[in-house]
């Protein structure tokens, strides 16, 4: 493969909902450029981009790949996304380091949540986007009306490029608006075609289309515009002069039909982003951050080497693989950079140019390319490599929180021991995923997007570091409180020969308002008890409110008054008055109307308008109380409370309710009363687990 500089170059991400054909569209333009000989199959884990053991094995992306070709003498470095919200970290890092954002929206399903999603997040990094209706050779396919939903969601200056001429089984034309003719493709597969010019009701449709266009580039310069107005149409030398400038400032968002299962149409997307698609040129500053905190631009030809790694992955018989994009200088083999973020030096050890799992070794890799490292030691995603002499950090992707949440159970001592290393591991290659161990509940919480992450997290840790773990539901963390008042007067008296034991403790308890935890204080008076007993006496009331006596949940938002009580001038010490003063504390809890709290979550449930009645009935079956709605263009948000007991998998019910298009964010809002019905129940539950512990 030559040696491409900035201007020749072409980054751009391949995002979009599941299941809208992205890896195959993706196999369909290495078939064109004659990178493989013909497309892999899903099924068959066959594909190029999806050849990682987790994809092979459930047919779906979860990575996201690099793959480069070359296109009318330009590099095309492509990156196939997931779209399964579990994995959104994948598309978010992509979006990161591209130059443009191709959306690939079903022909039957039309435009869904997972678009929306993307089209956001690479408007916020100022980056081109267009999109591929795919799928257009199925059944029941309609790309006239998904045309008019992209306009409704992305705005009037979606526009079609080509258009199908017979969508659905048959499908294999497309009527092209910038060269105004019908091409039609082999049915091979090879994405070869041949052309004709428009006739008939098609040369009528395609007059009009180009119009159209001309109307929206001459936008693009006021000097154009001027001439348009003149002379009422622009030529053909002008149009094409001027369709990058017009897709840079988002005055026309393209529009593509295709299908990538029989290679219909992907060829003429290949040409356009090769003729007219978003080069590294087209940002050829980024800003970034002295270690100072200044502000910085860094610039393609600026000379001193910055580059950003978006993505590692840990890669059998290689060891880590870093991904990274030159924003600056030239990353060269061999060569000494700083870690900006970390402030450690890296030796760049093998550079590659990636394709899927082959790899391509190189010297040097320039501004505005996309490659691979292996073996660096203390760099991960997000971190800047640079020159010694202009050590700076560029902005850091900013990924949502975990909403979904599991516990991690070993199978045994040595997998509870390799445990952490291998979470570690994890989390740094997918900043979505996280964990800790939870001492209240006595387990390890994993939490990330979606139950299938964590699902194929534990897999990951039995297949790369020989760890066996079962993912089960966290338990939930009750807590233990009380709704009135208690008195206890314990005493605690043991006498074994020699000296004996001897504390009576006088405590008074009474609730306190929410979230105001535990308050031990003593109003002793008089000699009866000596002060230098008080500190025994809390450290008796604390154990006792780490297992409580209400089904030993932990107490939370009770007051503890020590007001009195009597010693034994020889028998009374520390010990006598913890064993006493815990005592007495959980005699006057019982007392004082005891009861569960739980925690409750708030729920942020974004969904098409239809499924809006099928969520709020399923919220509802969850103890759930709707706070409010609002909307988002097509899709409501439902925000409702609900109690985390409630919420277990429960982003995969949103998924089967909503027919996939259902996405929620949860997080932690407050403790709340549990119903009276439940809480013997619960405590039951909690005595069972704790013996078979």
């Amino acid at each position: 493969m030559k040696d491409f500089r900035a201007p020749e170059i072409r980054n751009f991400a391949v995002t979009g909902h599941a299941s809208t054909g992205k890896t195959l569209l993706c196999e369909a333009m290495l078939v064109c450029a004659g990178k493989i000989n013909r497309a892999g199959s899903i099924e068959q884990g066959s594909t190029v981009s999806d050849f990682h053991s987790d994809e092979k094995e459930h047919h779906q992306s979860i990575h996201a790949t690099v793959m480069t070709e070359e296109w009318l003498g330009r590099e095309l470095n492509i990156i196939d996304c997931p779209g399964t919200p579990d994995f959104i970290s994948e598309p978010l890092s992509a979006l990161r380091v591209a130059d443009s954002s191709m959306i690939v929206i079903s022909g039957v399903n039309g435009v869904e949540t997972g678009a929306d999603e993307v089209w956001a997040a690479a408007g916020d990094y100022d980056i081109p986007r267009f999109l591929v209706i795919n799928m257009l050779d199925r059944e029941r396919t309609r790309f006239d009306e998904i045309l008019e939903e992209a306009r409704d969601h992305y705005g009037a200056r979606v526009f079609p490029m080509t258009v199908p001429v017979d969508a659905g089984p048959g499908f294999s034309s497309v009527l092209d608006v910038m060269r105004s003719e019908v091409i039609t493709f082999a049915a091979d597969g090879s994405g070869k075609y041949e052309e004709k010019p428009a006739e008939g009701a098609l040369k009528e449709r395609v007059t009009e289309l180009h119009r159209q266009l001309i109307d929206m580039v001459a936008e693009s310069e006021d000097a154009l515009l001027e001439k348009f107005f003149e002379e009422g149409t622009l030529t053909e030398e002008d149009l094409r002069a001027h369709v990058h400038e017009a897709v840079q400032k988002g005055l026309v968002v393209p529009v593509f039909a295709a299908s990538g299962v029989k290679n219909i149409g992907v060829s003429r997307i290949l040409d356009f982003i090769a003729k007219y698609g978003s080069s590294p040129v087209d940002r050829a500053t980024v800003a970034g951050s002295t270690l100072e905190g200044a502000d910085v631009e860094v610039a393609l030809d600026d000379g001193q080497t910055v580059a950003f790694v978006f993505k590692t992955m840990h890669e059998p018989h290689v060891g880590n693989l870093s991904f990274f994009r030159v924003y600056s200088g030239d990353v060269i083999s061999g060569s000494e950079l700083i870690n900006a973020n970390r402030g450690e030096s890296e030796r760049i050890g093998q550079l590659y140019r990636v394709n899927g799992p082959a790899r391509e070794a190189v010297n040097s890799l320039h501004a505005g390319d996309i490659g691979a490292v292996v073996k660096l030691r203390a760099t991960r995603a997000g971190d800047t490599l640079c020159a010694a002499a202009r050590q700076v950090t560029l902005p850091v992707v900013d990924f949502p929180a975990p909403n979904t949440r599991g516990a991690l159970v070993a199978k045994s001592k040595a997998d509870l021991n390799k445990l952490g290393e291998g979470l570690s591991a994890l989390r740094e290659e997918d900043p979505t995923f996280d964990y800790h161990f939870d001492p209240e509940v006595g387990q390890t919480i994993v939490s990330g997007q979606g139950w299938l992450q964590l699902q194929i997290m534990a897999e990951e840790l039995k297949r790369r570091f020989n760890v066996e773990v079962e993912l089960v539901a966290p338990k939930v963390s009750y807590r233990a409180t009380i709704s009135g008042r208690g008195e206890s007067k314990h005493r605690h008296k043991k006498q074994t020969g020699g000296a004996g034991q001897f504390a009576e403790v006088w405590m008074r308890i009474e609730s306190l308002p929410a979230e105001s935890g535990v308050v031990f204080t003593q109003s002793l008076v008089g000699s009866n008890v000596d002060r230098v007993f008080v500190p025994s006496v809390e450290k008796g009331v604390q154990t006792a409110c780490t297992s409580g006596p209400y089904g030993g949940f932990p107490v939370t938002d009770v007051k503890i008054d020590f007001y009195d009580g009597k010693q034994h001038p020889v028998d009374s010490k520390d010990i006598a008055f913890q064993i006493a003063g815990k005592a007495a504390f959980n005699e006057a809890f019982l007392m004082a109307k005891p009861k569960l709290l739980e925690p409750v979550m708030e729920l942020r449930v974004k969904v098409p308008s239809d499924a809006v009645g099928a969520v709020l009935a399923d919220l509802s079956g969850r103890r759930g109380r709707i706070i409010g709605m609002e909307s988002e263009g097509r899709f409501e948000v439902v925000v409702a409370h609900v109690p985390q007991a409630e919420l277990y998998q429960y982003s995969i019910q949103l998924r089967a309710i909503t027919a996939g298009r259902g996405r929620h964010r949860e997080k932690f809002e407050r403790y709340e009363d549990v119903p009276r019905e439940s809480e013997g129940k619960i405590i039951a539950e909690h005595g069972r687990k704790a013996e078979e512990e």
